[in-house]
Order: C-alpha cells, then sequence, then structure tokens
C-alpha cells in the first residue's frame, strides 16, 4: 500500500493493512510519481502543450523555457552545465548512445572497451552488440561484495581502450563501486568514462568532476519522477566527448539525440530531481534506519539469512537477503502482500538465478533463494512491521516443507549425500 502525502508517512497500524492491498517494496525497478512531480507536469499535457522546436510561437517557446530549467535543474544535481545534459527516453537509451556513439565515434583511435559483469543489461547486451562489430570487450569480474577492484580496471587497460563504463552502485545488491578511483585511472590514460547511475542519483551525492566522469546515465523514473525520460550527462571539456548518434531525425539536443521531446515528462524529470536533492540528506536517513531494522529482525528471527552485497558501502534503501533452504520464487508466491524482487525487474522473466549474484561467488542455491527488499519514500514503519512478520512467517512456513532444511539442521553434510534416481 503506498501512501503518497508525506502526512500520511506514519498512519495506520500494521495489523489494519489489508491483505487485498499490496506493500510496495520494489523501489529499484521502479517509484511511484510524486505528487508534487505530477502537479508540475498536468499543464504541459492540456495548456502549455507546445513541441519544444517550434521557435516561431510562443507555444514553443514556452515548451522549450520549461525543458531548459529542467536541464539547469539536472545539471545542478550532478555539478555539470545544462548544455552537457541530452534528454532521452530512459536509461536503456542513455546506456546505448553513451557506449555505441563512444564506440563509433572513437572506432579510428582503437577498439577495446572495458566494462563489468554486474552491469545492467542495456550496458551488458549493448556491449556484446559492439563484439559482433569488431570490438574487445573485458567484462571485469567483481569481488565476493559484488564490488569492482580499481586495479582490475587499471590492469585491463590497453593502448586500444577508448572507452571504460562502470555503474556507480547496483541495481540488486546495492553495493556502491569506487567511481572516484576508476575514473581517476580513466583520467590518467585519456580514456573516455561513463557510469550508469540510476540507481545512484538521489540517494547518494554524485558530482561529474569529483568523479571523473566524462558519461553518466539518469533516468526519472527511479526518483519518484516518470516513466519514459532520462538523461545522458556528457562531458564538453578535458575532454569534450564527441558522440555518434543512435538515432537520426531533426537535429534535436545538439544533433546526438533526434526526436519531439517529451516536455511534460522532461518537465517531470526536473521536478523529481529538485525534490531529490532537497529531501536526500534527510531520506536517505531515514530509509537506512528502517532498512537496518528490517534486516536485524530478519536476522533475530530466521537462521540461515544471508545479506548479498557490501556490508556498508551500498545504498540506504537496499537490502539484499539470501533465505537458505527456500526459494525465491516460492517466497514471493507466499507474500502476495509484499511487492518485492528475485532480481532485477528486467530479467524478472528469466528463471535463471541471477547472474549478479552469481559473479559475487554465490552458489546457484543460494542465488535462487535471496530477495531483494526496495525501500522508498513513501514506505512506513507500520509497513517495515508488517514486511517482517509476514517474511518470517513464510520463511518458516516453507522450512517446515523443506527436507533439506531439516537434514542440514540433523547436521547432515548436504554435499555429501548420494542422490538416487527411481
Amino acid at each position: 500500500m503506498i501512501n503518497t502525502k508525506s502526512s500520511n508517512l506514519n498512519s495506520g497500524k500494521a495489523q489494519e493493512l489489508k491483505p487485498s492491498k499490496t506493500i510496495y517494496l520494489d523501489n529499484h525497478a521502479t517509484t511511484p510519481v510524486d505528487p508534487a512531480v505530477l502537479d508540475e507536469m498536468i499543464p504541459y499535457f492540456t495548456q502549455t502543450f507546445g513541441n519544444a522546436a517550434s521557435r516561431n510561437h510562443r507555444f514553443g517557446w514556452t515548451a522549450e523555457e520549461a525543458v531548459e530549467k529542467a536541464r539547469l535543474q539536472i545539471a545542478q544535481m550532478i555539478g555539470a552545465n545544462p548544455k552537457e545534459i541530452i534528454f532521452t527516453s530512459g536509461a536503456t537509451e542513455s546506456n546505448n548512445l553513451a557506449i555505441r556513439g563512444v564506440a563509433e565515434m572513437y572506432r579510428s583511435k582503437g577498439n577495446h572497451i572495458i566494462t563489468t559483469v554486474i552491469e545492467h543489461k542495456a550496458v551488458i547486451d549493448t556491449a556484446k552488440y559492439l563484439e559482433t562489430q569488431g570490438f574487445e570487450i573485458t567484462f571485469l569480474p567483481v569481488d565476493k561484495f559484488g564490488m569492482v577492484r580499481p586495479e582490475d580496471v587499471k590492469n585491463a587497460i590497453t593502448d586500444k581502450t577508448i572507452l571504460i563504463s562502470v555503474m556507480t552502485a547496483n541495481n540488486e545488491i546495492g553495493t556502491i563501486n569506487p567511481i572516484a578511483e576508476i575514473g581517476a585511472l580513466a583520467k590518467e590514460r585519456g580514456i573516455i568514462f561513463h557510469t550508469d547511475a540510476v540507481q545512484a542519483i538521489g540517494r547518494i551525492p554524485v558530482n561529474v568532476d569529483d568523479l571523473k566522469v566524462d558519461l553518466l546515465s539518469i533516468s526519472a523514473h527511479k526518483i519518484y519522477g516518470p516513466k519514459g525520460v532520462g538523461a545522458l550527462y556528457i562531458r564538453r571539456k578535458n575532454p569534450r566527448v564527441r558522440l555518434s548518434p543512435i538515432i537520426f531525425g531533426g537535429g534535436h539536443e545538439r544533433g546526438m539525440r533526434s526526436g519531439t521531446l517529451n516536455v511534460p515528462g522532461i518537465v517531470g524529470f526536473g521536478k523529481a530531481i529538485e525534490l531529490a536533492a532537497k529531501l536526500m540528506p534527510e531520506e536517505s536517513k531515514r530509509l537506512q534506519k528502517m532498512r537496518d531494522r528490517l534486516h536485524e529482525a530478519l536476522m533475530a528471527q530466521l537462521d540461515e539469512v544471508t545479506l548479498n552485497g557490501h556490508p556498508e558501502k551500498r545504498l540506504s534503501n537496499n537490502l539484499n537477503l539470501s533465505f537458505a533452504y527456500v526459494e525465491g520464487e516460492a517466497l514471493m508466491m507466499a507474500i502476495p502482500e509484499i511487492a518485492v524482487s528475485s532480481g532485477s525487474a528486467c530479467t524478472s522473466a528469466s528463471l535463471e538465478p541471477s547472474y549478479v549474484l552469481k559473479a559475487m561467488g554465490i552458489g546457484e542455491d543460494l542465488a535462487h533463494s535471496s530477495l531483494r527488499f526496495g525501500l522508498g519514500r513513501f514506505t512506513t514503519e507500520e509497513e517495515i512491521n508488517f514486511a517482517i512478520e509476514k517474511t518470517v512467517a513464510a520463511v518458516k512456513k516453507l522450512r517446515e516443507m523443506s527436507p533439506l532444511y531439516e537434514m542440514a539442521k540433523e547436521g547432515i553434510d548436504l554435499k555429501s549425500v548420494q542422490w538416487t534416481a527411481h
């Protein structure tokens, strides 16, 4: 059950939550549009509906002014110049434009790209496509916490490397990467550095100069803005980054991304990022406190629970746990009142265990037993209480039906068991 007014954040009791309502704890997949964002957007659907590229009348001028205001709001959030912000349809397009744009523009300088095994599929699949076009891709491993090691980046660089792409924070486990260190390595070698900062924006401070990034992807719907709108930061000096466009048309967005701009979405994006900048310090503290209480309660009431991701260098709203001897999909079905995830939203159609958890060295059994809790702006203490109660009950019930759990509790080494097929 999502409360969308701050005055209601502490209303209601856990026992009053009706089973027909669903508590939303999947804020890494998407977030609800903040009412203040929606209010800002509405006039641009019906009253101020001009095309921002129509420069011969007031409707177009007004739309263009609104777009430029949002461009400034986004630039201020990341310490950039508004002219360095290009609007897209979302982070998937931003990632594609960044990676393919650099690959095609700088191919004469080299054909080697470095990324990691835990990136969003929008990065991984783009890199795999480029492999079919003659590019060499290095997919770096991660440590047991899902963190990229700067020394691995350094060792992977060759004289043909033209791009490094490492996400700021992982969408499944919340681990925050050492982006500033990696950025310094890229800067030292004159290599363009891109980061997918979708999960980080609005949750931790992000400044393009401090991190030494040249390209940065953002999406509105992860920060209580509308779906279908994103942005790409493209550095204009030291170095000036040039991209080959992947969409051609009327030369919009300085020729880098043609297409009529989604003015209402962009207005909402600007308002969402303005709110995020204002609320982030207090919001992060509040979410971390609730997340830690959820974690501690589940650990106290259940055994065989493992935290996935870095214990400290992680997003304040992320909690990814493995419940041994419980299948993650079965656990989600056992708690229909709570919207959580067993992996990233973009790969949830697959029954394969999380590729992120597997990359961390987590076995398939534990990877299959993971759940991701994603807290958000409108999550309440009462909802956390309810989530604890329902999750504990569901795990205990499923384990009662598990012969493996019973055998493990009896001290039997399951790896030594000879299973006989009949």
